[in-house]
């Protein structure tokens, strides 16, 4: 079980545990972590199995404030810092990171993206999709990624 923040177990389906061949026992566990924003309309991340699934992370502090409003490497930094601490609390790092979804609002700031995520993402490069968007949760946010990571 991670430390700090919350989590809870969930056994499939609907609130039972699923079992196959009389062997195996699926859980999901949800984690918010600390040092991350407590949202209540959904979890940051979510264990099932060896996988990690990481929700959007924009940039939010932990108190919810979004972070370098109008600079985009102040807020893709905050982005990577928050992604590194989602992984950590389900007991995964950036190394381990499958897949990577990101959502920018502006083409002219591909080039910092790319610098920030190089000095974030230096090696075990994930299979990454991008993709330029109209817009965001906050019309302050100019870049959004999510993550699916292994915990081996």
């Amino acid at each position: 079980m991670p430390t700090g923040g919350w989590a809870y177990r969930d056994n499939l389906p609907h609130g039972r545990h699923a079992t196959f061949k009389g062997e195996y026992t699926i859980t999901i566990e949800r984690i918010q972590p600390d040092g991350l924003s407590q949202p209540t309309a959904y979890t940051h991340v979510v264990k099932h199995g060896n996988v990690v699934y990481l929700a959007g992370q924009t940039a939010t502090d932990s108190s919810g404030n979004i972070v370098g409003v109008g600079d985009f490497e102040a807020q893709a930094d905050r982005v990577y810092e928050n992604i590194k601490v989602g992984l950590a609390a389900a007991g995964s790092d950036v190394t381990k990171i499958l897949r990577m979804v990101t959502y920018l609002t502006r083409r002219e700031d591909i080039d910092v993206f790319r610098n920030s995520r190089m000095r974030h993402l230096p090696t075990d490069l994930p299979a990454s999709t991008l993709l330029f968007i109209s817009g965001l949760a906050s019309p302050d946010y100019l870049i959004e990624v999510d993550v699916t990571a292994a915990l081996d």
